[in-house]
């Protein structure tokens, strides 16, 4: 097998498979931190959480605009992330609301996690509507700057293989971006007195209380990160693909099983749960026909198209990966339930 058709195949399943699926279980995992810490603090599961992460999409979408519409930009970055910093802040100040005017109110009562599954759930519906009625169901556009790093038609007059790498700003930025949001919350869950609080109040509440830890100030701190988690995760996404309300409720899917998977409660576990179900769907979906052409003999070269499922069932696969999970081992990779 000549090396060169074995570098193309390595470079075509970079171009639809790793890159895509690296991009994507980044985005993933910040949205299932969100949920994971939800879970292992305020102890219910958040369904609002795909929601949470479209309406701080919006509002940064909605100051991107406006800071278009000024001329401001950052060069070859997205606007987007000027306007970043404004959309976590109103998120983070809608999250709190709700928190102060419908979680509070169950809290004070006791009410079991059922109870805040079901209320979550009616705020889910409230904020998909209103996305809807500011920003409208349609895509929405906002991604501008540099659209590659590297193009087909720059790679392949740099290496001279036939296959091209697309290698997309907003990939590169979703993989760096994650890598330090990521590592900023490990060391503040980690290093800090706060994290440290937050960590001992997940795992013993009575005991938190007794130390004098304020549960109030733990709840108001863990909404603020997650909203920064949901804005930041939304955000990303969007400029990855495309803005559209009805597809951050289509993620809340692979969102939940990544973070089942990795062990609902454990960020470790959410970071490894949103890359293997990314990789999962992903492998999946592809058609492998032009991988095999090059990097098998032409005898043992498909004639069909070698995909598994087709990209309609992607979602599908989140589904069944969280059943099989459930079935055999519900505490997930890595044991959840701990912060």
């Amino acid at each position: 097998m000549p090396l060169m058709e074995l570098l193309n195949a390595f470079v075509v399943l970079s171009n639809f498979v790793l890159i895509p699926a690296i991009a994507y279980g980044s985005q993933l995992a910040l949205g299932a931190l969100g949920v994971t810490l939800i879970y292992g603090i305020l102890r219910f599961s958040n369904f609002a959480h795909g929601d949470t992460m479209a309406f701080g999409a919006m509002l940064t979408i909605l100051i991107t605009w406006l800071f278009q519409s000024w001329g401001l930009s950052l060069g070859p970055l997205p606007t987007a992330l000027l306007a970043l910093p404004f959309g976590i802040l109103g998120c983070a100040l809608f999250i709190l609301f709700t928190d102060r005017f419908v979680y509070r109110f169950y809290r004070e009562q006791k009410a079991k996690p059922i109870i805040f599954v079901m209320v979550s759930l009616g705020v889910m519906f409230i904020m998909n509507g209103l996305v809807r009625f500011i920003i409208g169901p349609n895509d929405q556009k906002f991604l501008d700057g540099e659209r590659f790093i590297i193009s087909v038609r720059e790679f392949k007059a740099l290496t001279g293989l036939n296959e091209g790498l697309a290698f997309r700003t907003t990939q590169g930025l979703t993989v760096v971006t994650v890598i330090i949001v990521v590592a900023i919350l490990f060391w503040f869950l980690n290093r800090t007195r706060t994290g440290k609080s937050m960590r001992a109040y997940s795992d013993n509440e009575d005991l938190a209380l007794l130390s004098g830890i304020n549960p109030e100030r733990v709840v108001m701190i863990t909404w603020l990160i997650v909203a920064a988690l949901a804005t930041i995760a939304g955000v990303l996404y969007g400029l990855d693909k495309t803005f559209k309300p009805f597809t951050y409720f289509q993620l809340l899917l692979p969102i939940f099983a990544a973070a089942i998977v990795g062990g609902l409660g454990s960020p470790l576990g959410a970071v490894a749960g949103g890359f293997t179900i990314a990789f999962s769907e992903v492998m999946i979906t592809y058609a492998w026909k032009k991988v095999a052409g090059y990097a098998l003999p032409d005898a043992l070269a498909p004639d069909g198209l070698a995909q598994l499922l087709s990209t309609d069932y992607k979602f599908a696969v989140s589904f069944v990966i969280l059943l099989i999970v459930l079935l055999f081992r519900p505490t997930g990779l890595f044991a959840g339930k701990t912060i």
